[in-house]
């Protein structure tokens, strides 16, 4: 029987990059998973057509994290069509980049809808199911420990609150063995930032460990780490996965 038989997982932004590896690697731990989608339809039906095709269970639901009344919705249908949840990963997010005196009050406004506000709704509406012992993470960013350079004002404060919101959430929660943690990743090869892009020769130079970009999979396998059970001491903490480049 693998680790998380018999779980329900709900991964937001599961379509593509990390949040389809994070719900391909759930579902490979066992666990029931649902993801949701914006625009990419056709990425998220491949998403759980892989998950499918080894034998796992998926689900994909429409809805946008900028919206709070679609991320309520999307939880509770969730959790009738798979049960409780019991692992939530907030992993929706954006990436907005610009120069304070470039940025204009809606650009802020929704980065801090989805990067944030989306989470804080997503837990607060699992949170209604969820049995003790539960798991929430939150997939933050290296930027919300060190600024590399300009123009990341606006995201690395969204990925420095989401870091606090979750130490916050695992003391209230810890009472009833609900863990809270938070993933920040580093370089990490996907479509919105591949290891042959234009910026990546800077990104490995700030690197301690030369190892180039992480794979997707190895966040998804610090998640899946943190969703098991051998996981049920680790809460309030943060896992960074970027080669020593804040270190």
């Amino acid at each position: 029987m693998s680790k998380l038989t018999g779980k329900a997982a709900f991964v937001t932004g599961g379509s593509r990059g990390i949040g389809a590896a994070i719900a391909k690697k759930l579902a490979a731990d066992g666990a029931s998973v649902a993801i949701t989608y914006v625009t990419g339809k056709s990425s998220a039906e491949a998403v759980v057509s892989a998950i499918e095709s080894n034998g796992g269970k998926a689900i994909a639901i429409m809805a946008d994290s900028a919206d709070p009344i679609q991320v309520d919705k999307a939880v509770s249908e969730a959790a009738v069509l798979l049960g409780p949840i019991d692992i939530l990963v907030n992993n929706a997010g954006v990436f907005p980049t610009g120069l304070i005196g470039d940025t204009n009050d809606a650009d802020f406004d929704r980065a801090f809808a989805i990067n944030v506000r989306s989470g804080f709704v997503a837990s607060r509406a699992a949170l209604k199911t969820m049995p003790d012992g539960g798991r929430i993470i939150f997939i933050g960013s290296s930027l919300a420990l060190r600024v590399q350079g300009p123009g990341l004002t606006v995201y690395s404060a969204t990925k420095a609150a989401v870091a606090v919101m979750s130490q916050a959430l695992a003391r209230e929660l810890g009472p009833r063995g609900i863990t809270v943690n938070t993933v920040h990743p580093g370089s990490t090869n996907t479509d919105m930032n591949p290891a042959d892009g234009p910026w990546a020769a800077s990104q490995i130079g700030a690197m301690s460990n030369p190892a180039g970009f992480a794979s997707a999979g190895e966040v998804a396998d610090v998640v899946g780490y943190l969703s098991s059970f051998e996981a049920r001491s680790v809460t309030g903490a943060a896992w960074t996965i970027d080669n020593g480049a804040t270190a």
